[in-house]
């Protein structure tokens, strides 16, 4: 008798100490398209900042177990975010454009799901819209990403705890039901922006949260705009009220905008803002460390920059007097045209100047100057010439001849305006982070995550 007493007894420590040595807080912080590259010019940007020559590192950049991942799709050597996000979700590859199904198209399932399963509070936050791949590859399951409305069906039948991003893209399709009509049914409390959400937080059993007008990059934000940080505190602030700890998936979506419009200073300013969340969760495994575990990686690579052209020197700094994205600079070229029926030269000189810091901050060659008389020529003064399209944006000609040059005298470049094969960084902290070394694939991310937390 007293044997058996003894052995449940030492099961039941087992089990405890298991039990304790489990993350009970999950951030898993996905930068989309943030490659090693990009990682590396943001610490350099911001080193040159500060008069030095060399990197002033990130906070998750010093993290104690970084590693690189591969990211391959199912059927290409170079993956989209649909492939991508699912594989860090699921732990499974896919085919390009699909989300949370396998290659033979069968529903597949994320570790938020899993989480959920454990009665763990799951939370879904992004920059970008809520119902694109990386976000959807943990709640939805679609043969096409662009199903956009049968994702945020998805997204509401799931039923997570907390989502929060930009607004649905498809909200209410010819003949279907309005996805905003279905939110109260589904138990959910929708906020738009965050005055609403402190008001509304405390009494809400799940929760929504959308900003009042679209998300800008960080280059363009102004006074009052929401950002990422903010959905980042909201989302810690309503998971906690739960209890029972959280998993909470956090992704930086305009990094990957802005490489696909080869906007260096839009896209080193994006990866700093992301950092921004990655301090809350920092500051939330210092009150909790033998608790939290923090995850920091991406999805897949995008533009492929390279910094440097050869010549062993480096101006990166010339970045700091971008004042807007492509996109914000092609509205100001916009609002030029419907004011003035005649747009001088003088007049377009003077906006350069203001959102890339030409004549008045940085010199330009001969050469660049006359490109950029040509395109004003072309495009503005004979009203000729459609926009130069990227995935994400529509941009006027001289708006992406501005952003070449101040590539060119900061001394980057972009091997393409899509997805890379390139590696992408891994960083590790907290309760089980010592499992994150050696090369991984991006399957691997999301296995590992289950099995330390125990969602298996």
């Amino acid at each position: 008798m007293k044997k058996t007493l003894l052995f449940i007894s030492l099961l039941i420590l087992s089990v405890l100490s298991t039990q304790a040595t489990r993350p009970k807080y999950v951030f898993y912080i996905i930068g989309d398209g943030m490659g090693i590259n990009q990682v590396n010019g943001t610490e350099m940007f911001y080193g040159e900042l500060t008069g030095k020559t060399g990197s002033l590192p990130l906070l998750f950049s010093k993290f104690p177990y970084t590693t690189f991942v591969s990211t391959y799709s199912a059927n290409r050597g170079v993956t989209d975010s649909a492939a991508a996000g699912t594989a860090l979700a699921c732990g499974e590859k896919t085919n390009n454009n699909t989300i949370s199904v396998d290659a033979d198209s069968l529903p597949i399932y994320s570790i938020a799901v899993a989480a959920q399963k454990k009665n763990i509070p799951v939370g879904i936050i992004t920059s970008g819209e809520i119902d694109d791949a990386t976000p959807a590859a943990f709640f939805a399951h679609q043969i096409n990403r662009n199903n956009r409305y049968e994702i945020g069906v998805d997204m509401l039948t799931t039923g997570f705890d907390f989502y929060a991003g930009d607004k649905f893209t498809q909200p209410s399709p010819e003949g279907k039901k309005s996805l905003y009509d279905m939110i109260p049914k589904a138990n959910y409390t929708l906020a738009l922006g965050i005055q609403e959400y402190n008001r509304q937080s405390q009494v809400a059993s799940k929760m929504i949260l959308f900003p009042q007008k679209d998300f800008p990059y960080a280059i363009d934000r102004e006074p009052g705009d929401i950002c990422l940080a903010d959905l980042t505190r909201c989302a810690i602030d309503f998971l906690q009220q739960k209890g029972n700890g959280f998993f909470l998936m956090i992704e930086g979506s305009k990094i990957d905008w802005a490489g696909h419009s080869r906007d260096g200073a839009t896209n080193f300013r994006e990866i700093k803002d992301l950092e921004e969340s990655v301090k809350l969760a920092y500051d939330f495994y210092r009150k909790y460390p033998d608790e939290t575990l923090i995850i920091v990686t991406a999805d897949h690579e995008t533009g492929g920059v390279v910094l440097g052209n050869g010549n062993y020197s480096l101006n990166l700094q010339a970045l700091q007097y971008q004042t807007m994205s492509g996109i914000a600079f092609t509205k100001e070229i916009e609002n030029l045209r419907k004011q003035n029926t005649e747009i001088s030269w003088e007049t377009i000189q003077k906006a350069l100047s203001h959102a890339f810091g030409f004549w008045s901050k940085l010199d330009l060659s001969t050469e660049q100057e006359a490109h950029l008389k040509k395109i004003y020529e072309e495009t503005i003064h004979n009203q000729q010439g459609d926009l130069i399209k990227s995935l994400y944006e529509n941009n006027e000609p001289i708006a992406e001849a501005a952003k070449t040059i101040l590539n060119e005298i900061a001394e980057i470049t972009w091997s393409c305006s899509s997805h890379t094969a390139g590696y992408v960084p891994l960083y590790a902290i907290g309760l089980g982070a010592e499992n994150f070394q050696g090369k991984l694939d991006n399957t691997d991310v999301p296995l590992l995550i289950a099995r330390i937390a125990g969602y298996e």
